[in-house]
């Protein structure tokens, strides 16, 4: 793998240079299990064709999957002893699992209750499974005390739309009166929480006559807030109602709920949560937009309906306005825990700047540059001091990875993510690392990271807190001298497009979102097409995206572009999240706000943490690449990057 060795690796940190020749090792060992990918392939699609395995196939550490897809094609006619006798021979195994999931519903389709009931395991969660075993158990005459037991819990479990396979079950339930008025008022106030409109008023259908009217008002009246509220019962069940449906109301129109508020509450007397509910919502889905009304709104929502969000938001306002004692007083209410967060120990320094407390910014802002991320890294450009970090010379004996690697449930997983099986890979992977302690958790990061699958950092790391200092294997860099090279030709940062990648797609160049973005940096067809016809160069088709070479060179340039058109990479990062309509309208809101304040007061969550993140990651890939960083606030302003910024581990701390 020449591409993902730094250049400068004999001159890189001895923890990383560690994680590197560790890196390497494996990679070598997946080298030598790669020849046998190609046949494992094709009989995988030979098995989903319906076409012959290859004999030798069966020995395959992977068999079994060939197996089930072969299964797969035809489960509305195998013989319910074939699918028995599959769930049995692979027993407590995840593929067992796959199959019984696909099978239950099989045999749902076929009106093979009894077959359902054989093949039914009671370990499975899933709702919608859960209700063809209960419809089963109905439909060959099980339905004793347990039976009503289990379709109730069902019932309550929900106050929004359950899978149609619980349409059966809980029909019968109804017919056999278990479903009085107590029980459908229960799921109804779950309903009216989650102000699901369409389930409140089918509960509201099947109520006796005497319940039916006022429930159905009550449905009425969360879809669209009426008069008549103020003549109903005036109990907790009518106050629920009316602040939920008023809170709807306020996603749409703050202004019109809070002029309806005050009759209501009056009415029905509404406590200080009612009105809290209602006020909340209001405020929210205003300053959300920055509207005239934010600050007043804010105001007027009880402190005890505050929680982490509106604090933030409170504080962000203010910001907006350049209203710093504001915006340090809304930090400053703040729960301890939240304010500590390196976000906010930052803003609260440049705040307390800001208002004339340079003492109390100093010491701030030493706390936040403790941090290795976005406001860490701010913090100690603020000081002058190198960046925080403190890595994790993760060193495992081969005896352990060597356990690690060669673990059936791992070897099963890497293999079928070698050609392209990622869900039935996770499958597998999930297993194994129930087996294993935080140790081998660990190490199957690293064999994931040998076979290319990138990911396993993000979601096999973080259950121990120093997991965060595993950079090396959080941060994975492949295709160095492609970045490099396209990053050079576009005049951008390498370590920028790195750290975009990683954003992106961890490094996965397979990777498809569910808009249809393609390949390392996520590029849809649409936008490759139109870069590619802007460079002169032939449009290979929406599947040339994942090839790493067209990905990165298409993605680069139109990086380029997002840069040219808005002057400042951190609003070109903005645009490369969110598109050109609202990264203009932030821009046009807060032209002239420095760069920190107008990322925090991006409107967006998605987009205002992918900022963030991607210049974070900037720092950190600079770490990997070349050991020594670009200064944060001088990338922000776009200024050519000098990696003349060190890294150190703060004393007497682990900086994650």
């Amino acid at each position: 793998m020449p591409s993902s060795v730094p250049r400068t690796a004999h001159s890189l940190p001895r923890t990383l240079r560690g994680a590197l020749l560790s890196l390497l090792a494996l990679a070598a060992a997946a080298q030598a299990q790669a020849p046998g990918d190609d046949g494992f392939l094709a009989a995988m699609q030979a098995a989903e064709r319906g076409q012959p395995v290859p004999p030798a196939m069966t020995g395959h550490p992977a068999a079994a999957w060939l197996e089930l897809a072969a299964l797969r094609r035809n489960l509305d006619t195998l013989p319910l002893a074939q699918g028995q006798a599959f769930l049995t021979r692979h027993a407590g195994t995840p593929v067992a699992e796959v199959f019984r999931e696909s099978w239950l519903r099989a045999l749902a389709k076929r009106q093979d209750w009894a077959g359902v009931r054989a093949a039914w395991s009671p370990s499975i969660s899933n709702v919608a499974l859960r209700c063809i075993e209960l419809d089963a158990r109905a439909r060959t005459g099980a339905t004793d005390a347990q039976w009503t037991r289990d379709v109730q819990a069902i019932w309550r479990s929900s106050g929004t739309s359950l899978p149609d396979t619980c349409d059966a079950p809980l029909q019968t339930l109804s017919a056999r009166g278990g479903l009085d008025d107590a029980l459908r008022w229960e799921r109804f106030d779950l309903a009216v929480a989650a102000q699901d409109v369409a389930i409140a008023r089918g509960i509201a259908r099947g109520m006796s006559a005497a319940e039916q009217a006022l429930a159905t008002d009550y449905a009425a009246y969360l879809q669209a807030p009426h008069a008549r509220a103020t003549s109903w019962p005036k109990t907790a069940r009518s106050r629920l109602v009316a602040s939920h449906g008023l809170a709807r109301l306020a996603k749409d129109d703050p202004l019109g709920a809070e002029a309806q508020l005050p009759a209501v509450a009056s009415a029905l007397g509404f406590t200080e949560e009612d009105n809290g509910r209602v006020l909340y919502q209001a405020a929210l889905w205003t300053v959300a937009s920055y509207l005239p009304d934010s600050a007043r709104l804010l105001a007027r929502v009880p402190a005890s309906a505050y929680d982490e969000r509106l604090h933030e938001w409170r504080a962000r306002e203010a910001m907006a306005r350049s209203d710093w004692p504001a915006a340090l007083s809304a930090i400053r209410a703040m729960g301890a825990a939240q304010r500590a967060q390196s976000r906010w120990t930052y803003f609260e320094a440049r705040l307390a700047a800001l208002t004339g407390d340079p003492a109390t910014a100093e010491r701030l802002y030493r706390d936040a540059a403790t941090k290795s991320d976005f406001h860490g890294f701010l913090a100690a450009d603020r000081l002058g001091q190198p960046y925080a970090l403190c890595p994790w010379d993760f060193a495992p004996s081969n005896e352990a990875k060597t356990r690690v690697a060669t673990d059936p449930g791992i070897v099963r997983a890497m293999a079928l993510y070698r050609i392209e099986r990622p869900i039935w890979a996770t499958r597998e992977w999930s297993a194994a690392l129930e087996r294993f302690d935080d140790e081998q958790r660990r190490i199957a990061v690293l064999v994931a990271q040998e076979n290319g699958w990138y990911d396993r950092a993000v979601f096999g790391l973080g259950r121990q807190p120093d997991e965060t200092r595993l950079y090396a294997l959080r941060f994975p860099l492949t295709q160095q001298a492609l970045i490099e090279r396209e990053a050079q030709r576009h005049g951008l940062d390498p370590a920028w497009v790195a750290a975009e990648i990683r954003a992106e797609s961890t490094f996965n160049p397979r990777a498809r979102s569910p808009a249809d973005a393609r390949g390392l940096m996520q590029v849809l067809p649409s936008t490759g097409a139109a870069v590619a016809r802007r460079l002169g160069r032939s449009w290979g088709g929406a599947e040339s995206l994942y090839d790493p070479e067209t990905n990165v060179a298409l993605g680069t340039a139109y990086l380029r572009e997002k840069k040219d058109m808005y002057g400042k990479p951190y609003v070109a990062i903005a645009a490369y999240n969110a598109g050109p309509t609202p990264t203009s309208r932030w821009l046009s809101q807060r032209p002239d706000m420095d760069p920190d304040f107008w990322i925090e007061t991006i409107s967006y969550r998605e987009t205002r943490e992918y900022v963030a993140r991607v210049l974070a990651f900037s720092v950190l890939y600079d770490w990997r690449m070349y050991g020594r960083a670009a200064k944060l606030d001088e990338r922000l302003r776009g200024a050519e990057a000098q990696r003349n910024t060190r890294f150190a581990c703060p004393t007497g701390t682990a900086a994650g």
